[in-house]
């Protein structure tokens, strides 16, 4: 059975992931800590999945940083059930080389386990951010054959 985390300790972890100080963030992290940040790895070099504190840790100290200077993060809602977290979130940045502010829409869901993130989901609106970093709007045509496929029968 597992405990349920105090939201003190949910309140204390998102004050260390804003600061965005790995010497903040890695007490929050178990050791075998499973990230997820689901987006376009192409695009977003950051997202993927991460196994380990010390791989999660090279996300804040190197990944990140890389691609976009992180200056805003704005928690809209939270939700804390049992030992399990969700967040909608605005976060904001600059994008390293062209100078470009990007701001985007993220979904976060985390697990702890004796005041610990053991496992952290996060949802971006990918689709926004990517057209954000690349500059112009990504036109996208629909797959006739999928879209027939997927409405045949459908009356």
């Amino acid at each position: 059975m597992t405990s349920p985390v105090a939201p003190s300790v949910v309140q204390a972890f998102y004050l260390a992931y804003v600061s965005r100080d790995p010497a903040r963030i890695a007490p929050f992290l178990a050791d075998d800590a499973e990230w997820l940040i689901a987006g376009p790895v192409d695009i977003f070099p950051f997202c993927g999945y991460r196994r380990g504190k010390d791989a999660v840790m090279a996300l804040f100290k190197h990944d990140i940083p890389q691609i976009l200077d992180i200056r805003g993060f704005e928690p809209q809602e939270l939700l804390i059930d049992g030992d399990q977290a969700a967040t909608l979130n605005r976060i904001s940045g600059i994008q390293s080389g062209t100078g470009r502010i990007i701001s985007y829409r993220c979904a976060q869901f985390l697990r702890f386990k004796d005041s610990k993130v053991v496992s952290f989901r996060s949802i971006i609106d990918s689709f926004d951010a990517a057209e954000q970093i690349v500059g112009h709007r990504i036109e996208v045509e629909p797959d006739r054959e999928s879209s027939d496929a997927m409405y045949a029968g459908r009356h």
